[in-house]
C-alpha cells in the first residue's frame, strides 16, 4: 500500500494538463496582450500559444495579428475583449427553427443575390494575383527577422506604379504609328494631278511619309484615270495601277501604301524616295502642261 501511496502522486503529476477551455483561452491571451508591451515577441507567441490551444485555428484575423513582426497588439486586444465578451453573452433564441427560418427569408432578399453567386472570372484574377503578393512578402519578411513589417499596402502601390509605367511606356512605343496609320486613313478628297503631288511635297517636307505616299498615289491615279478616280472609282489602287503602259514600274510605290494602309506600317526615307522615282514620270506630264 504504501508503494501504491508512492507511485500514485507521481503518475497524477505526470498526467498533462488538460485544454483550457474556449472562453479560457480567450480570457488568458488576453491578458498577456494586456500586459505585453509594444514590440514584444516572446509575450505575442505566448499569447498565441494560449490561444491556439483552447480555440485551435478559428481566429485566423488575432492569429495573424500575433504572428506579425512587430505583432499587432492594438487590433488583437480589441478583437479578444470583443470576443470575450460575445462569449460571457452568447446570443439565444427560444425557436431556433423559425430563426433558421427567418434568416433563410432574409437571405433570399434580392439584394443578397451576391452573396449566392460564384466570384466572377475578375474577382478571381484579382484574388490570384493578391495572394501572390502576400506570398512574396511572407517568403521576403514572414516569421523571420525583427525588422518592421512593410504594410502590403505598399506593394500594391508599388505593383500599380509599375504597371502604370508599362502602359505608358507601350502608349509612346506605338504613338508613332497609331499617328501614321490614322493619318493614312485620313481621306483626300478630290483634286488634280498636280494637287496631290503637291500635297505628297509638303507632306513629306513635314515628316509624314505615309500621308505623303498616299498622295502620290492619289496623283498617279488621277493621271492614270482621271480627277474623280480617287474618290469616285469603284477600282482599287493596285487595280488603276494596272491601266499603266507598265504596271510593274510602280512597285515600288503600291508595295509601301498597302503595306502603310492596310499594315498599319510606317513609310522610311529610303522607302519612300523609291516611291518618288517610280511616281516621277507621271509628275512630267502635269510640269510640262504647266510650262
Amino acid at each position: 500500500m504504501l508503494t501504491i501511496g508512492l507511485v500514485w502522486p507521481m503518475t497524477a503529476s505526470a498526467d498533462p494538463p488538460p485544454a483550457p477551455t474556449y472562453q479560457q483561452a480567450v480570457e488568458d491571451a488576453l491578458n498577456i496582450v494586456n500586459q505585453a508591451h509594444a514590440g514584444d515577441s516572446a509575450a505575442a507567441q505566448r499569447a498565441l500559444a494560449v490561444l491556439e490551444a483552447g480555440t485551435d485555428h478559428s481566429q485566423p484575423e488575432i492569429i495573424a495579428d500575433l504572428a506579425m513582426r512587430p505583432p499587432d497588439f492594438e487590433d488583437a486586444g480589441t478583437r479578444l475583449h470583443w470576443l470575450l465578451e460575445a462569449l460571457a453573452a452568447p446570443a439565444v433564441t427560444a425557436d431556433p427553427a423559425q430563426a433558421r427560418q427567418q434568416l433563410h427569408q432574409v437571405l433570399s432578399m434580392h439584394r443578397y443575390d451576391a452573396l449566392h453567386q460564384p466570384p466572377t472570372l475578375l474577382d478571381r484574377l484579382g484574388q490570384w494575383v493578391r495572394d501572390r503578393i502576400n506570398d512574396l512578402l511572407r517568403l521576403l519578411f514572414g516569421g523571420r527577422g525583427g525588422g518592421p513589417a512593410i504594410p502590403t499596402l505598399y506593394f500594391y502601390i508599388l505593383g500599380a506604379v509599375v504597371l502604370a509605367a508599362a502602359v505608358v511606356i507601350i502608349f509612346r512605343s506605338t504613338r508613332g504609328r497609331l499617328a501614321e496609320a490614322a493619318a493614312a486613313r485620313t481621306p483626300l478628297g478630290p483634286g488634280t494631278a498636280a494637287d496631290f503631288f503637291a500635297e505628297a511635297d509638303r507632306l513629306a517636307s513635314a515628316g509624314d511619309r505615309v500621308g505623303a505616299i498616299r498622295a502620290l498615289c492619289a496623283g498617279v491615279a488621277a493621271t492614270l484615270a482621271g480627277e474623280q478616280s480617287w474618290v469616285g472609282s469603284p477600282l482599287t489602287v493596285r487595280e488603276i495601277f494596272q491601266h499603266a503602259e507598265d504596271p510593274d514600274r510602280l512597285r515600288p510605290l503600291l508595295l509601301p501604301f498597302e503595306a502603310a494602309v492596310y499594315g498599319g506600317r510606317g513609310v522610311d526615307a529610303a522607302t519612300y524616295e523609291r516611291a518618288q522615282a517610280a511616281a516621277a514620270p507621271f509628275r512630267k506630264p502635269m510640269q510640262e502642261a504647266a510650262a
